[in-house]
C-alpha cells in the first residue's frame, strides 16, 4: 500500500535543482535506487529501503528522491544511454516539468515509440490516448465509507468526488494520508477508482457468501464488505502468509469483521468445501495497466511473463469453478489490458464450461478513467 504513495508523490513536474544544479544528497539517493533496481528488485520496493535508511534527507528531499527515481523509468525511453546518471536524472526531470505545461509539444507518433516497449504493439493496440495517459501525473484516488464521499472529501480539502463512481474521491493534495486520523481509523481507504469498480461490477449483496480468492492486502475485501454492509461472509486467501497478516490487520483498522482468512496456493486443493454466491479472481498479471503508475515495470516485464502469466490465470479459473453455488457469479479481474491475458482468458473459459454464462466484460482504461488499466469479466452459473 505504501506503493500508492511513492507513486503518487513522484509524478508531478518539479525541479530538481537547487540553484540550477541537483543537490547532491538528492542525486546520490536516486542514482543508488537505479543502480539496485531491476527485474527481481522493483524500484518502488528498493526506494522504500533507501528512503528508511537516508535520515540526513529532510521530507522534502525525501520527497524529490521519489519523484526523480519515478521520472527516470517514465521518461526512459526519451534518455541516452552514454551519459551519466547525474546527466539523465536532470533529463528526466525537465521532461517531465515540459509534458505537464505543455503537453502537446509531444506529439503522438513519439508519445507510442518512446513510453512503452516494443514488444508490447504486439500484445495489444498501444493508443496515442493510452500513451498520453502513462505519461501524466497518476491521481491519487481514495474510497470514503459509504455515502460519506462528500464529507470526507470537505474535510480533506484539496480533494473532489468523482462524478461517475460513488464515494470514489480525487485527492490532490500533499499531505501524508497514511498519517491522516481518517485513514488510522479507517474512514477512508487509498484505492484505485478502478479497483473500485471492480467491487461495484461484482455487486455482493447483504448476507451472500462470497469468496475473494487472490485476495494480496485485501484492499478489495474491504470494499466487497462495505457493499455488503458488513453482513454475510467473505473467505478471503492468497499464498504468501505474509500478506494475508497484513490483510488482517487492514480489516482490523477498517472494522470489517465478517471475513475468515485462509492460504491457497492456487491449485485444485481448495481451502473450503462451502459453496459461493460469487467469487472473485483478482489475478496475477502482466500489470500492463499500473505502468503509469508503476513505470519500472514497463523495462521488465517482457513476452514471456505475459504467456505465463495468461496460464495461471486459466487455471485459477479452472480451479475456483467448483465452488460456485447454481446461479453464482464468477468475477475474474485483471490490472493488464493484454489481449491474451483479457478476452484471451475470458474467451477461452467460456468455451470450456459451457454452463458458465458470460454476462459482462468491461475495459478499465486508464485515458478514460485517470486510473489503472483494469478488464473485468463476469460469468453467471447455469
Amino acid at each position: 500500500m505504501r506503493t500508492a504513495a511513492f507513486c503518487r508523490s513522484s509524478c508531478g513536474s518539479f525541479s530538481l535543482a537547487t540553484d540550477s544544479r541537483m543537490q547532491r544528497a538528492v542525486v546520490e539517493a536516486a542514482a543508488a535506487v537505479i543502480r539496485k533496481a531491476d527485474r527481481v528488485h522493483p524500484a518502488d520496493a528498493v526506494l522504500r529501503a533507501e528512503l528508511r535508511g537516508a535520515r540526513r534527507l529532510s521530507p522534502a528531499q525525501r520527497s524529490e528522491v521519489a519523484r526523480a527515481v519515478f521520472d527516470y523509468y517514465r521518461w526512459f525511453g526519451w534518455l541516452e544511454p552514454r551519459p551519466g546518471l547525474r546527466d539523465q536524472l536532470e533529463r528526466a526531470s525537465d521532461l517531465a516539468r515540459a509534458f505537464a505545461e505543455t503537453p502537446q509539444r509531444f506529439s503522438e507518433e513519439e508519445l507510442v515509440r518512446r513510453s512503452v516497449p516494443v514488444w508490447l504493439a504486439e500484445s495489444m493496440e498501444v493508443t496515442p490516448a493510452f500513451a498520453r495517459a502513462l505519461q501524466a501525473r497518476p491521481k491519487l484516488w481514495l474510497r470514503a465509507r459509504k455515502g460519506q464521499g462528500s464529507v470526507l472529501a470537505q474535510q480533506l480539502g484539496s480533494a473532489r468526488v468523482s462524478e461517475g463512481v460513488p464515494d470514489a474521491i480525487e485527492y490532490f493534495g500533499d499531505d501524508d494520508l497514511f498519517h491522516h486520523p481518517g485513514f488510522r481509523s479507517g474512514d477512508f481507504e487509498i484505492q484505485d477508482i478502478s479497483s473500485q469498480l471492480v467491487g461495484r461490477i461484482a455487486d455482493p449483496q447483504p448476507g451472500q457468501t462470497w469468496w475473494d480468492a487472490c485476495a494480496g492486502e485485501g484492499g478489495k475485501l474491504l470494499h466487497l464488505s462495505e457493499l455488503m454492509d458488513n453482513k454475510g461472509l467473505i473467505w478471503a486467501s492468497d499464498r504468501a502468509a505474509w500478506r494475508i497478516e497484513k490483510l488482517k490487520r487492514r480489516a482490523a483498522r477498517a472494522r470489517v469483521f465478517n471475513y475468515r482468512a485462509a492460504a491457497w496456493d492456487g491449485s485444485a486443493k481448495l481451502p473450503t468445501r462451502r459453496k459461493f454466491d460469487g467469487i472473485l479472481v483478482d489475478a496475477p498479471c502482466s500489470g500492463v495497466g499500473t505502468w503509469g503508475r508503476n513505470p519500472h515495470a514497463r523495462w521488465t516485464t517482457t513476452p514471456d511473463d505475459v504467456r505465463e502469466l495468461s496460464g495461471v490465470q486459466r487455471e485459477l479459473l479452472e480451479h475456483v469453478k467448483p465452488a460456485l453455488k447454481p446461479r453464482g457469479k464468477l468475477v475474474y479481474a485483471v490490472c493488464t489490458l493484454t489481449k491474451s491475458e483479457t478476452v484471451g482468458v475470458a474467451e477461452g473459459s467460456g468455451t470450456a464450461h459451457a454452463e458458465l454464462k458470460l454476462v459482462v466484460t468491461t475495459w478499465l482504461r486508464p485515458e478514460e478513467l485517470g486510473g489503472n488499466g483494469m478488464f473485468v469479466a463476469v460469468w453467471q452459473q447455469g
